[in-house]
């Protein structure tokens, strides 16, 4: 797996941050709605999104909940807290944050949601133990991402292999690696996105 620095990261999206809802807003928006759907159907008390981005998912989680969003780049955070002033009334909490090593306590979230992040992360390990920490156990957690091995996308993902490091992305992820090796309770998978591009994960933080 290629290796992604915090700086990869940083830079990527202070590039990406002014166009990104043009460039990934609508062509992973079913995958969005999909994970927000499925946090609605839970209610939960209070909802983690780590890597909260521009803020496209947060006018769809529950409106009873208390949302906590964080993401590393204070750019894309900046779009973000345009979009939470608009939302009167509503819990939600915004801040900068490596989501491999949070400040929050053990045990905290009832829900914590994970869209489009688990790839772009220079340690997916480390940000698995932070999410399962600060999830209550019991609780649910939701991974939203691309994983390869889909034939459809076989020569795209090594097409675009050699320049992952530099943007900040893995195209080369496991599913069985990153999902399955963890003694966690798996209780769906969905596809989402043009032709399957990616899974809607949902698991009890057993």
């Amino acid at each position: 797996m290629n290796p992604i620095s915090v700086d990869n990261v940083v830079s990527t999206y202070r590039f990406y941050a002014p166009h990104y809802d043009r460039l990934f807003g609508a062509v992973l928006e079913p995958g969005r709605r999909a994970l927000t759907q499925a946090v609605c159907a839970l209610r939960p008390a209070s909802v983690l999104e780590v890597g909260v981005g521009t803020g496209l998912t947060l006018s769809r989680y529950p409106a009873g909940s208390a949302v906590v969003g964080i993401d590393i780049s204070d750019e894309m955070l900046d779009i973000a807290r345009e979009r939470t002033a608009k939302l009167a009334g509503r819990n939600i909490h915004l801040a900068a944050m490596n989501a491999e090593a949070m400040d929050f306590p053990d045990a905290c979230f009832d829900c914590v949601a994970i869209p489009y992040v688990l790839s772009v992360t220079p340690h997916p390990e480390r940000l698995v133990a932070e999410i399962r920490r600060v999830c209550r156990k019991g609780g649910t957690i939701l991974i939203l991402n691309h994983f390869s091995g889909s034939r459809f996308w076989w020569f795209l993902e090594r097409a675009v292999r050699k320049l992952s490091n530099k943007i900040g992305f893995r195209s080369d992820f496991c599913y069985d690696e990153q999902i399955l090796k963890y003694n966690w309770e798996i209780l769906s998978v969905k596809k989402v996105n043009f032709l399957g591009l990616s899974r809607l994960v949902v698991i009890r933080n057993s």
